[in-house]
């Protein structure tokens, strides 16, 4: 316990401030929203089978799916307006593009959540040597670009998994429905809308993860050696020490006569007005 106690009282929280730690706060955050909105999935749609004979029909027949969209397993009975049922499986398998979501979901949580701690309580070794900066930069770039597979993949997964479920084109696998006396058609759809938004928060993670690259980048120091500091600006010469005053006259005072030999020779004092009257 003092040991934790200790760990929070050095830790750095001010870099949870600053864009290199506030934008991995927001990766912890869209990455849980992506994987969970995707990996706890389940949804159900409902179909109806009316048969001539109306005693063997069923009109609500449901249909039950979840994640990882292996509908290839999944399968449902329907009657066969013959005194019997029979069961009906779903097409395709999108397992693939669904869990390669997930996991690139479950691998920046468990990344970021370790940058985070090593941000806040080991910084100056981050710093040291420049290898946690360089090291960071690069697992940045490499998910980065995971992000934009995984959800360009889970965006065409997710379209083939809504025309897989279709209750429109689940009845054309129902052997009871090519029958023209018998009606089928759709009574309650699947609600899409939770994997909707895990391919948007898959987008976000895309974007976050791009942005964070130029901030992790700067701290790697590269770029330094090109930045050069702005040259000095000329400072303006400083006033005259000595300035002509303005209401002496053309003389500029007492002024003594050296004569050509360099020895003082005093000029004759005028004449006070007071001699001469």
């Amino acid at each position: 316990m003092d040991v934790v106690n200790q760990l929070v009282a050095q830790g750095q929280f001010r870099v949870l401030k600053v864009p290199l730690g506030f934008i991995k706060v927001l990766q912890w955050l869209f990455a849980i929203l992506a994987f969970s909105t995707c990996g706890s999935y389940s949804g159900t749609f409902r179909v109806s089978v009316e048969c001539k004979n109306r005693t063997e029909s069923d009109l609500s027949v449901q249909v039950d799916f979840e994640y990882p969209f292996r509908l290839h397993q999944v399968y449902f009975d329907a009657p066969t307006c013959k005194r019997g049922t029979e069961h009906v499986f779903l097409v395709g398998d999108y397992s693939s593009s669904a869990e390669f979501f997930v996991t690139i979901g479950v691998l920046s949580f468990l990344y970021v959540t370790a940058a985070l701690a090593i941000y806040v309580f080991f910084l100056d070794k981050y710093k040291e040597n420049n290898k946690g900066p360089l090291l960071d930069l690069g697992v940045t770039a490499v998910m980065t670009f995971m992000w934009l597979v995984s959800s360009a993949a889970w965006a065409k997964g997710l379209s083939d998994v809504k025309t897989a479920t279709d209750p429109d084109r689940v009845i054309t696998l129902i052997s009871a429905c090519e029958g023209e006396e018998n009606r089928c058609r759709e009574v309650h759809d699947p609600v899409m809308s939770g994997l909707n938004t895990s391919v948007a928060f898959g987008f976000i993670n895309l974007v976050l993860w791009a942005g964070n690259l130029w901030f992790v980048f700067k701290e790697t120091g590269i770029i330094a050696p090109f930045m050069r500091a702005p040259p000095p600006q000329d400072k303006p010469a400083a006033p005259d020490a000595y300035e002509q005053d303005p209401y002496a006259g053309g003389q500029g005072g007492y002024q003594p006569d050296y004569n050509q030999d360099g020895e003082y020779r005093q000029q004759d004092a005028p004449t006070s007005f007071s001699n001469q009257m």
